[in-house]
């Protein structure tokens, strides 16, 4: 992959899965349904926040690449974006977070008491389906990957010291709370596939949510909310340490660090001293680093699409990659 990716929408991504896609917010709203007030008022709302579908698109075509033509499927990618909503939600919830793709979120419109049980409700609804499958492989994948999110989650919470986190911290992080959950996507899709392409597909679908998450906190320095869709400058409003502070740091003059430790030392830090301490990474290189890791992640993934047989679900996938590093919200 050139150094400059040619950006792609998401809509020519899903087009090989198109009528799938439509039968899977019919498998959410099914598999979602309840017959209590509060739980059916709150899903009408999730159903609103669903989003693009990116990770079911990701476990149709890694599925019809691998070969695969299975109803299934379907269901399969419903539940990945079930597991997905229920870690926003939850997300949401222990962030405090008011707003999600430019609408109230669960714990706003509810209350937190309200958006953690939902998240359990929609966690244990995919479990439900899962087993309901009567296959052990899609739910080992799938428990496998939210337990790894899980301890993502946990990992955040515990980065404390944000001047001496490392890269290599980081990256552990980002594997955990992002990229483990696309990388099972695309692996439950080729299941049933030759053991190479599967493990194939999982790698891809690894160096792909690395370089998607990367993307993420790069987004939270350069783009504001009108095109995000969530408040922007947030990660380090919220004193977390991403890959471009980090590589900033290791070349700030003790002056310039300094800076930082104060914004960090602030509980509520002003647009001011925010927008400064961004001025300095961007200075320091900080951005272009990290668009060069989302790229040298990017080429990584696009190798791993070499073994798979040519096909329009296969070129999808390679353009899905020029989608998570070139994207603007």
């Amino acid at each position: 992959m050139s150094q400059q990716v040619a950006p792609v929408s998401l809509r020519d991504i899903q087009r090989p899965v198109a009528e799938e896609l439509e039968r899977v917010v019919a498998e959410l709203r099914r598999i979602i349904a309840a017959d209590f007030p509060i739980i059916a008022e709150v899903n009408e709302h999730l159903l609103r926040m669903k989003g693009k579908l990116f990770r079911p698109t990701l476990l149709l075509l890694s599925h019809q690449a691998a070969g695969g033509s299975e109803p299934r499927a379907v269901t399969l990618a419903a539940v990945v974006e079930l597991i997905h909503l229920a870690t926003l939600v939850h997300d949401d919830s222990v962030d405090h977070s008011a707003l999600r793709r430019g609408m109230p979120t669960i714990n706003a419109l509810f209350s937190h008491q309200v958006a953690v049980i939902m998240g359990d409700y929609l966690y244990s609804r995919a479990i439900i389906e899962l087993v309901g499958l009567g296959d052990l492989e899609p739910l080992r994948v799938f428990a496998r990957v939210t337990n790894e999110m899980t301890i993502g989650e946990m990992r955040q919470l515990e980065a404390h010291d944000t001047l001496s986190y490392t890269e290599a911290a980081y990256d552990q992080l980002i594997r955990a709370k992002t990229a483990s959950l696309l990388s099972g996507a695309c692996e439950v899709g080729a299941l049933r596939a030759p053991a190479a392409y599967r493990e194939a597909l999982a790698r891809f679908g690894m160096r792909l949510g690395m370089a998607f998450q990367i993307t993420d906190d790069l987004l939270d320095y350069t783009e504001p909310e009108a095109v995000t869709g969530k408040p922007s400058r947030l990660d380090l409003k919220e004193h977390k340490a991403t890959l471009p502070l980090i590589a900033a740091l290791a070349t700030l003059p003790p002056r310039e660090q300094r800076l930082v430790v104060r914004l960090m030392a602030t509980p509520d830090p002003g647009e001011d001293l925010v927008a400064e301490v961004i001025r300095l990474v961007d200075a320091a290189g900080g951005l272009d680093y990290a668009r060069r890791r989302a790229l040298d992640l990017a080429q990584q993934a696009e190798a791993e699409l070499d073994i798979l047989p040519a096909s329009l679900a296969r070129d999808a996938l390679r353009d899905s990659i020029a989608y998570a590093v070139e994207r603007r919200s």
